[in-house]
């Protein structure tokens, strides 16, 4: 039987996220080679070969997360619960400071960011949560309690490194798992009242940096802000006017030339633009948005509340991931350090992706698995 539900694995989210890696790859060698020799002082494909390292450690943490039955990872709410919060606090106490944030831990010689991953513990804590308490769901404490708690002390701690844009995306990811729970509407009033309360909160205890690069995103050319937290959406701005409709030409980008800082990461969008022009953009937005769908449409098919969390929580967090990093090339939200899923250059990033659509096309089998035998 095991060999039979293997064999109903979905190819579409086996091919798009592998295409959309690639195509990953290829752009991160043509952004990333003027700052790999100027700024890191290493040979122009130090970034391509880095990537592909983890692109092939990715292959095999697909395919191991492939086989293994999704259900599992039900067995793992309590190690998440208490173990996350202690990964996270080794990293504020012993983790390496890199632009400002202290997000990496070492592990022989190989750094990782551990941030990266909570956004899937927390999708398989929420997801195995709420799918027990389908029967008491109507009582707001039991059924939202320990998780919120669970939730504040991630974001706390995403927060304190500081790596502000993946503690929101966490929250986003969470309220999306939680609406589509089964939760009563006034239940949902309520955690509206707890967000908007929480976001007064943390208001105040935003930094002067933070700050600036709110309204940066609301006037990058004004003058205190041109020559600091702007001067990166504008020269964004640029290259992507530059790129117009048909783009300079794979390779041929100007802003890369030390005018838009690390174009490698979370602003390698811009550089599509510019040197692939609307075609480049657009293979990429309909990329994404076909991987979006499937999961989603994965979600709708199963019959099983804990397959169907899972898959909208992964599918939730590609989705939520890259409107907000296009929205902060654009000018549409404040510069958070979001990467784009699949393109910008990230070990950690692509490695939980990987593991994450492993784990979507597992949920996508069984689904396929199951209708088949009614089918029969």
């Amino acid at each position: 039987m095991r060999k039979k539900i293997i064999k109903s694995y979905d190819y579409a989210l086996v091919l798009a996220p592998l295409i959309l890696s690639l195509f990953g790859i290829i752009m991160i060698y043509s952004s990333s080679m003027v700052v790999a020799v100027d700024k890191y002082e290493g040979t122009p494909d130090l970034f391509f070969i880095k990537q592909l390292k983890w692109f092939l450690l990715g292959i095999f943490v697909y395919i191991f997360t492939l086989v293994f039955p999704y259900k599992i990872y039900k067995k793992l709410l309590k190690p998440i619960f208490f173990g996350a919060p202690l990964l996270l606090g080794l990293v504020l106490l012993f983790g390496k400071a890199t632009n400002n944030a202290q997000s990496w831990l070492n592990f022989g010689g190989i750094g990782f960011q551990p941030a990266e991953f909570m956004k899937l513990g927390v999708i398989i804590y929420l997801a195995g949560v709420f799918s027990n308490k389908q029967s008491y769901i109507k009582k707001f404490l039991p059924a939202f309690g320990p998780p919120l708690l669970f939730i504040f002390f991630i974001f706390f701690l995403v927060y304190k490194q500081p790596d502000l844009g993946t503690g929101l995306l966490i929250l986003a990811i969470s309220g999306l798992i939680i609406i589509c729970s089964g939760i009563r509407i006034k239940h949902l009033s309520r955690l509206a009242l707890v967000a908007v309360i929480g976001a007064f909160l943390l208001y105040p205890l935003l930094t002067e940096e933070q700050l600036n690069r709110f309204a940066a995103a609301y006037n990058p050319f004004d003058e205190e802000i041109a020559e600091s937290d702007g001067y990166q959406l504008i020269n964004s701005y640029i290259a992507i006017a530059n790129g117009g409709v048909t783009g300079e030409g794979l390779g041929k980008s100007i802003q890369k030339f030390g005018y838009l800082p690390e174009p490698h990461t979370d602003f390698i969008m811009s550089i599509i633009s510019e040197e692939l022009g609307i075609f480049g953009v657009g293979f990429v937005l309909f990329m994404l948005a076909f991987i979006v769908w499937k999961g989603f449409s994965t979600a709708i098919k199963i019959n099983d509340p804990f397959g169907s969390l899972m898959a909208i929580g992964i599918s939730g967090m590609i989705g939520i991931q890259s409107f907000v990093n296009l929205g902060a090339i654009t000018g549409l939200l404040p510069i958070t350090g979001v990467p784009l899923p699949f393109v910008s250059y990230g070990g950690s990033s692509l490695l939980l992706l990987m593991i994450s659509m492993g784990i979507l096309n597992n949920i996508a089998m069984f689904s396929r698995f199951h209708q088949l035998t009614i089918d029969k």
